[in-house]
């Protein structure tokens, strides 16, 4: 569920997003946060964001018959991809998507086996390294769920951002 912009449900730390449609979070997180700059410029910071779908399961992961799962890093990549650029556009009322990300941290499992297959996707959405956001990516013990292999988290900036009647 999304939220209406108003002075009433800011809070200092800016206007929360829930996704409509999206896998909630497994605490208590929203999908996206908005914080005004200098009254026309909103920066959008993107929660922690898999390839999990709102109905519980996973993209880029085949559960074998053992109970074992083989995961496929690079669909799961475009699928977190997709996944912020959805967040985006929706917490932004369409006005932008992936193109406005500014920085992102990745989180892989295991850098070696799968940091190629990251940056393949990666380099679909942005193939123009000029245009591309600043990126860290570092390895992780784990991340929430063992079906999952990548988790990105990223910052998006909304130029000349008319104020008022906004629904988020």
């Amino acid at each position: 569920m999304g939220t209406t912009q108003s002075s009433e449900m800011a809070c200092r730390n800016g206007w929360g997003y829930l996704a409509p449609g999206a896998a909630p979070g497994l605490a208590n997180y929203v999908h996206a946060r908005l914080i005004d700059n200098f009254n026309t410029d909103r920066t959008v910071f993107v929660s922690g964001t898999s390839s999990r779908r709102s109905d519980g399961t996973f993209e880029g992961c085949e559960e074998k018959p053992d109970g074992t799962f083989v995961l496929d890093c690079g669909v799961q990549t475009a699928a977190v991809l997709r996944n912020i650029g959805t967040i985006i556009r929706g917490a932004t009322g369409g006005r932008c998507g992936l193109e406005s990300v500014v920085d992102a941290t990745v989180f892989l499992t295991n850098m070696k086996a799968d940091y190629a297959a990251m940056n393949a996707e990666w380099n679909k959405v942005w193939p123009d390294r000029s245009k591309a956001p600043t990126r860290t990516c570092v390895q992780v013990a784990a991340l929430p769920n063992e079906r999952l292999n990548v988790e990105i988290k990223c910052q998006a900036v909304v130029k000349t951002w008319s104020t008022g009647e906004i629904a988020l």
